[in-house]
């Protein structure tokens, strides 16, 4: 696979690259240019990974709106906790229909769970949205946007418990989170399909922790067949949540340990040549906080930016040891290799590919570190935009979609680097 440019994340053809405007030097010699939805067909497989994060992952729903429009079709949808949820929507509705039910999903569970009265309810928004037009008065309306979320819960997501857990019997499940997601059910039981997500040919895969053993399991539609629960087990992030009962086992969001499901993703066998779109919604490089409250929005986005910087190192370097082992196989006389060693060493010769397109949102100057569950519409639609602008921008870089090469193996690439 190819080596990694000295910066981690870095397109590996950073250095060489001409500006995207650039005219090749000889006209004769340059190869045609293909789209990124042709050189996407070049792949055996095309996968959208979808971080955790909350009020977040609107922006992955702008993200897949610039794939749907460039003509990028996955055949691989995998996700944890809101990527998880955004990812049944994909799998279980048709290609003409996913946005919509994207649209439907986030306008319902950032409107909040207290009945208000219509009129009371259009005068907040009106206020909000007009309020929130100032960059100064941004952080407090988002505050209050959080803060209500925190109290009166999100429509078709989550209510607070009452009583608290604090006053439940010991042993309930009221006991053990603040948070009740019944709402969440019937809302993914209303918007997705869950037999079309089981019985197409497209892969579905959701992560969460098993919480009696610690270990981490995926819930994969090529094994299981996934119902409302695996899907809600992936976001039940404790102890907001309350952890999701599967056939006797617990389960709490996946975030608990890992983020991100590259790393199931990069190791499934048999490997295939893989355009992966990893779309984070936590930013792991960051400035050192100035105070406490910034402290607490680092830590965050440390904790769950996780491991896909990792997944794709580790992929990298493995790739390296395949290549090597390719090379000394050919080094050794035929009659010198057993046919138990050759069996043994199989997985280690295979010259498969993969590219993983990476896109992390950048949070604004004045979010902070409620920013994960501040559900404002307004704040809904300006994460999603922003996904659609960072994909347009992807696109132009026609050669972040393109086939590696055997030689290389594994490339990255990230248009905010």
């Amino acid at each position: 696979m190819k080596k990694r440019a000295a910066s981690a994340g870095v397109s590996t053809a950073a250095k060489s690259r001409q500006p995207i405007d650039a005219k090749p030097a000889s006209a004769a010699k340059a190869k045609p240019t293909l789209t990124p939805a042709e050189a996407a067909r070049n792949y055996e497989t095309v996968v959208l990974v979808l971080q955790g994060g909350g009020a977040l992952g609107s922006y992955q729903c702008g993200v897949y709106e610039g794939l749907h429009e460039a003509g990028i079709r996955p055949d691989w949808f995998a996700g944890i906790s809101i990527g998880a949820f955004n990812a049944a929507l994909l799998a279980g509705n048709a290609p003409q229909d996913r946005i919509a039910k994207m649209h439907e999903f986030w306008n319902l569970i950032c409107a909040p769970a207290l009945p208000l009265p219509q009129s009371v309810f259009d005068i907040q928004q009106q206020a909000t949205s007009w309020l929130s037009r100032s960059d100064h008065l941004r952080p407090m309306i988002n505050g209050l946007t959080a803060f209500a979320s925190l109290a009166h819960g999100q429509r078709g997501f989550f209510v607070p418990r009452t009583p608290p857990p604090i006053f439940a019997a010991t042993g309930s499940i009221g006991a053990t989170s603040f948070y009740d997601t019944a709402p969440l059910k019937q809302t993914l039981e209303a918007l997705v399909d869950f037999d079309r997500l089981n019985h197409t040919s497209q892969r579905f895969t959701v992560g969460a922790v098993n919480v009696r053993t610690g270990n981490f399991v995926y819930f994969d539609n090529r094994k299981t067949k996934i119902r409302p629960e695996h899907v809600m087990a992936s976001g039940a992030l404790p102890p907001a949540f309350a952890a999701v009962e599967i056939d006797g086992e617990f389960y709490w969001d996946g975030g608990v340990v890992s983020n991100t499901p590259l790393e199931y993703i990069v190791e499934a066998a048999p490997r295939r040549d893989t355009l992966a779109l990893q779309v984070d919604l936590w930013n792991a490089r960051g400035m050192v906080p100035s105070t406490i409250m910034e402290v607490l929005e680092r830590q965050k986005d440390i904790q769950y930016s996780s491991r896909t910087r990792r997944g794709t190192d580790v992929a990298t370097e493995r790739q390296r040891l395949r290549l090597a082992i390719s090379q000394l196989i050919e080094l050794i006389p035929a009659n010198k290799l057993s046919d138990e060693l050759k069996s043994g060493l199989e997985s280690w010769t295979c010259d498969k590919v993969l590219n993983v397109v990476h896109l992390i949102y950048k949070a604004k100057n004045y979010e902070e570190q409620y920013k994960d569950y501040s559900f404002g519409a307004d704040t809904m639609r300006e994460h999603w935009q922003a996904g659609l602008d960072d994909m347009q921008k992807t696109l132009q870089r026609k050669h972040y979609f393109d086939l590696p090469g055997r030689d290389v193996g594994v490339v990255t690439h990230d248009v905010h680097r």
